[in-house]
Parts: structure tokens; sequence; C-alpha cells
């Protein structure tokens, strides 16, 4: 892995979840995630940019790979799709199995972090799709 620093890219929160994702990013499975654009804002972080380098860490904040940027997207909710769901990687049969298993993740998981800012999902809830490609470990 290059010694050049770079933002660092968390998939999702220490754990499972993100052991699962990281090693589908290293095995170049995963080459898209997707959040909400409120995580972003609330967070009051910018945005990654087309050609730029991130590091990707494990659960334990170790260093594992390096990505880059190929696109960044700001769509509905309801204009993910299939696409986006195959590169993600992490097997969904539909659009719908991923949209289930994303609003579930954000419910639980996002949500929690800031209750009164967060609206209810629906298609049009806005949404911040990364496409990437891993260029380092």
């Amino acid at each position: 892995m290059s010694d050049e620093a770079h933002r660092v890219l968390e998939f999702a929160f220490p754990g499972p979840i993100r052991d699962q994702l990281v090693a589908l990013v290293l095995s170049g499975e995963k080459t898209a995630t997707t959040s909400l654009l409120v995580e972003w804002e609330v967070d009051n972080e910018m945005l990654p940019k087309v050609g730029e380098r991130r590091t990707v860490i494990d659960s334990a904040e170790n260093p594992v790979g390096v990505i880059e940027i190929l696109a960044v997207d700001i769509i509905r909710l309801g204009d993910v799709d299939s696409a986006v769901a195959l590169d993600e990687g992490e097997g969904y049969a539909s659009v719908a199995e991923w949209r289930t298993s994303h609003e579930q993740f954000w419910k639980d998981e996002i949500f929690a972090r800031f209750p009164d800012q967060v609206t209810p999902l629906g298609d049009d809830t806005q949404v911040v799709v990364e496409r990437f490609r891993l260029v380092g470990k």
C-alpha cells in the first residue's frame, strides 16, 4: 500500500458488517457504495471527488487498501437501479432486496446518530452513490 496520505473511507461501523464489506472491496467484488446525503450534511463532510483516492480501513482501524473514486452521483432512492445493487457486490438478487437491506441498516444504525435531522425514507430521499476501483492493498 502507498505511503501517500488519503482521506479514510469507513464502510458501515466496526464489526462484522464492516469486515464483510472490506473483504468484498479487497476481492474486487464491491465497486460501489451508497449512503444517505443527509449523513454527509450532518457531518459537514465534503463529498469525494472523481479521481480522489481514499484509504479503506478495517474494524481495527488498520489501513487495508486504497480505492480511487470513479464517480459520485446524488440520486433519488427511488432511482437506484440494478447496476448499483450489483456493483455493491453483496449478492442482492433485486433492487427491492437492496433497498430493504439498506433501509434497515439506515434505520438501525444511521438514524440513531441524528434523529432530529432525519425524515422518513421514501423514493425522493437523496442518496450518494460512489463508484470506485481498488488500486492498492
